[in-house]
């Protein structure tokens, strides 16, 4: 039986963690775990329910009425979250969630709510999980942790044009601040907090194409799978 392992994407938003999470399960025929997506979802039932967030048993009230899935895309061999048998792939997306997201993300219990389903979902192993604190949380004993970063310019021009194209009206200025935002709160909250794991590898793509970060990353997967075998 085929060797699997865990591979894990940290690192700062908009640094295209779950683009390179996206091809690393495509090309090892992993399940890609988009664990944003999941904190995005709980933040689109919160608003949906008008939920206080800042009221302890109205987020465990909420929490236990949220049930999370992934399933393929047959279209597109992508995987796409549903929250209670909702496709809400998209609806997640929007600049309203981003600027929410890393509040609801910080509570603790929404974090044990979400940590639990995902160390679930890894129990097979061949799983390529990205967020803020799956290398050091989440799956601390993972076989291959990444975390990324790049210059704060070349991501905020990213995550520009990743908005405009669904809202023209987003302003650069609008993205930056909530870039900036989302980066304090992840590093600063109490509740694991957003680090770079101690044995994780440092993977700065802001020169780098897709390809040669992908190319980068599958070496590495190879040489822990030798390692693990």
């Amino acid at each position: 039986m085929e060797k699997k392992i865990i591979i894990t994407i940290d690192g700062w938003s908009s640094c295209g963690k779950s683009t390179l999470a996206k091809q690393l399960a495509r090309e090892l025929g992993y399940v890609y775990i988009d664990s944003g997506a999941m904190y995005r979802a709980i933040t689109l039932y919160f608003l949906r329910n008008h939920i206080d967030w800042t009221q302890h048993k109205a987020v465990e009230d909420a929490l236990r009425k949220i049930l999370l899935e992934f399933h393929s895309n047959h279209k597109t061999g992508q995987s796409e979250i549903y929250l209670n048998g909702e496709n809400v792939e998209y609806v997640i997306r929007d600049l309203v969630i981003a600027e929410k997201v890393s509040e609801v993300a910080a509570i603790k219990e929404v974090r044990q709510f979400a940590v639990k389903q995902q160390q679930g979902m890894g129990k097979k192993k061949g799983i390529v999980m990205d967020g803020r604190d799956i290398g050091t949380v989440v799956f601390p004993d993972a076989e291959l942790k990444i975390f990324m970063t790049a210059d704060n310019a070349i991501r905020v021009e990213r995550r520009f044009r990743e908005l405009y194209d669904k809202n023209p009206n987003v302003t650069i200025e609008e993205v930056k601040a909530n870039l900036e935002m989302r980066d304090y709160i992840d590093s600063h909250r109490e509740i694991s907090p957003l680090r770079q794991a101690e044995d994780a590898i440092l993977l700065d793509n802001s020169k780098l194409t897709m390809r040669e970060q992908l190319d980068l990353a599958l070496g590495w997967v190879k040489e822990r799978l030798s390692a693990a075998r």
